[in-house]
């Protein structure tokens, strides 16, 4: 919550230049792994593995765990090297709460800037969400969520604060990832359509107190703790 295609990552980092595609397949690999409870927290990823895998060198594998760690999906640790993230549940917790409160002054923005332009693209935004609940394509669709809520703060109007969202969202994403139970069914987006409906009627009171309850309800979904699963590398990027 089918076999997932590749698919890009919203809240990542800009491309850097000296990119190349292999760098790109090894951290779309991962992230999409991660999303998809194929690759547990706390999971090493070992550079020689990769190496082998993908026929690269290490400053290629390098490169794509570096972007991973900047988007806080793994961490890269002394004497240890790279690990999928393992969020505390007091720093889920923290997260949650930060996201809130930068969410409460975004939706009154989004309001007074939106347009029939702006609303188009949200609803477009919504569209392509429901698709990818709909075939099941779990990684995508928190993706795409974390991008509705993205997309609200580039109408927004303001670069700080969607500075801090890409951020948090990509935090949020695996978090939700990592401790919302494998088998929890993919929820309809209904409080993002309504969301959307109280944005294009100008109801700022209704959609601050809705965000801020979508947010809690995500939070309440998920099961802090580190699973202790233990899995094999290429195993959990097969497919990818």
């Amino acid at each position: 919550m089918s076999k997932q295609p590749t698919a890009k990552v919203a809240v990542q980092a800009p491309t850097k230049r000296g990119t190349t595609a292999v760098d790109l397949r090894i951290h779309r690999a991962v992230f999409n792994a991660v999303m998809s409870h194929r690759l547990p927290p706390g999971t090493h990823l070992g550079e020689a593995e990769f190496c082998e895998l993908y026929q690269v060198s290490r400053t290629t594998v390098r490169k794509a765990l570096q972007r991973l760690a900047h988007e806080h999906i793994i961490e890269l640790r002394p004497n240890r090297g790279a690990v999928v993230a393992s969020p505390t549940p007091a720093e889920a917790r923290d997260i949650f709460a930060a996201r809130r409160a930068i969410e409460r002054e975004i939706v009154p923005l989004a309001i007074r800037n939106a347009t029939p332009a702006s609303l188009q693209r949200i609803q477009a935004a919504l569209k392509e969400e429901d698709d990818a609940r709909r075939s099941g394509d779990r990684a995508s669709w928190i993706r795409l969520g974390g991008e509705f809520h993205l997309l609200l703060a580039e109408l927004a109007g303001n670069h700080v604060l969607q500075r801090y969202m890409a951020e948090l969202v990509s935090r949020c994403s695996l978090i939700i990832a990592l401790y919302e139970s494998p088998g929890t069914h993919m929820c309809e987006n209904d409080e993002h359509k309504r969301l959307v409906a109280l944005i294009a009627q100008g109801e700022e009171a209704q959609a601050v107190a809705l965000i801020e309850h979508h947010l809690l309800e995500i939070e309440s979904r998920l099961k802090l703790g580190a699973t202790g699963r233990k899995v094999k590398l290429a195993d959990a990027l097969a497919g990818f």
